[in-house]
């Protein structure tokens, strides 16, 4: 007795949850979305996401650019390619440029683009949760399988499939930062090795000014996202809700 009355309250635990999870994807359709697409349109339209002038987004490296060494030829009795010691630093033997060493202890993040970013990656992990949400509340509306009257599950299978390229899109975006700092990091680097070579740090201000480009495309696409769903979720209510018409059988007659 005592194990069925568990069955019976974890088989009513189970419909609550499927209850709560539809409620609050209607809500989240009806209410919360225009919500997010406004919010969204609102971030764009001003910093740190809109930057008229892209001189905004550079960084100061603090990395300075250090008397050249002069190689001296008496040590031409040294194997080729090796190393030499001098008071400055290490100097390499083929091109005369030494490791630097930086002077401010470290070489700052881009602030402007860390902003961006630390606004971004909350919206985009909402966006993976809301979108899981929707999954689940189509997913419980879909009805057993029957023979014919099956164009409001078609609707509901397209909606998912909709759902689940917004869900993989979203969390691929992580991706994206944790390459610009890889990336980032490897070029400050070689900007310390070779602090004469004005290229690399060009590169890094072109590195940044992309990066903010592509994180003002990716708050786009996070509204866009939305906007879609939306859209899609709002005009196939009706077929989502209830894909099978009860009279369908009496229409037939």
């Amino acid at each position: 007795m005592v194990h069925t009355d568990n069955v019976c309250l974890s088989v009513r635990q189970v419909e609550s949850y499927k209850g709560t999870v539809k409620e609050r994807a209607e809500e989240l359709v009806k209410k919360k979305f225009p919500e997010r697409i406004i919010h969204f349109n609102k971030l764009l339209e001003e910093s740190p996401f809109l930057c008229e002038n892209l001189e905004k987004v550079h960084s100061d490296l603090k990395i300075p650019i250090p008397e050249p060494v002069i190689v001296n030829n008496s040590h031409d009795g040294d194997p080729p390619g090796k190393k030499r010691k001098t008071p400055e630093g290490t100097e390499d033997a083929v091109t005369g440029a030494r490791v630097f060493v930086l002077p401010s202890g470290t070489v700052p993040i881009n602030s402007h683009i860390t902003k961006m970013v630390d606004t971004i990656k909350p919206l985009i992990c909402q966006l993976v949760e809301e979108a899981n949400l929707l999954k689940m509340w189509i997913s419980f509306l879909i009805p057993k399988i029957e023979d014919g009257n099956n164009f409001g599950v078609s609707i509901q299978e397209e909606t998912l499939g909709e759902i689940r390229t917004v869900e993989s899109e979203a969390a691929s975006f992580f991706d994206q930062i944790s390459r610009y700092y890889m990336t980032r990091a490897k070029l400050v680097s070689k900007v310390a090795k070779y602090p004469h070579i004005d290229d690399y740090r060009r590169t890094v201000v072109e590195l940044d000014e992309k990066e903010y480009l592509s994180l003002r495309i990716t708050l786009s696409e996070i509204r866009n996202h939305y906007a879609t769903l939306h859209d899609m979720i709002t005009k196939n209510m009706e077929k989502i809700k209830k894909p099978r018409s009860s009279n369908s059988i009496e229409a037939m007659y």
